[in-house]
């Protein structure tokens, strides 16, 4: 299974727009305490067990279970989902013009 594949499996695991959300918060919280613990350990372990919260909660919502409980590598595709989705709210594709102008 290809890594689009994956993503797509994951998109339709999380359809729900509060899952999104809590998913939005979790993710992030998850990733910046694998560097925190490094500084400060008790914050590191708060920061990843309520990002995870965050996540679960947004399961609970849904009635699905989160992906990872199906394949592991899920566990990876969650940021790459959530940094395509959040960078399509930012970086809009331009729509490719059916007859384009030549500049000279």
């Amino acid at each position: 299974m290809s890594v689009q594949d994956l993503i797509e499996n994951y998109k339709r695991s999380h359809t729900h727009p509060f899952n999104h959300a809590m998913h939005a918060i979790g993710i992030p919280m998850i990733l910046v305490s694998l560097v925190w613990i490094f500084f400060d350990w008790k914050v590191g372990l708060i920061l990843f067990g309520v990002g995870w919260a965050f996540q679960f909660l947004g399961h609970a919502v849904e009635g699905k279970p989160p992906a990872f409980f199906s394949n592991p590598a899920y566990l990876l595709i969650g940021p790459i989902w959530l940094a395509k989705k959040l960078g399509g709210l930012f970086f809009k594709p331009k729509p490719a013009d059916a007859d384009p102008e030549v500049r000279d």
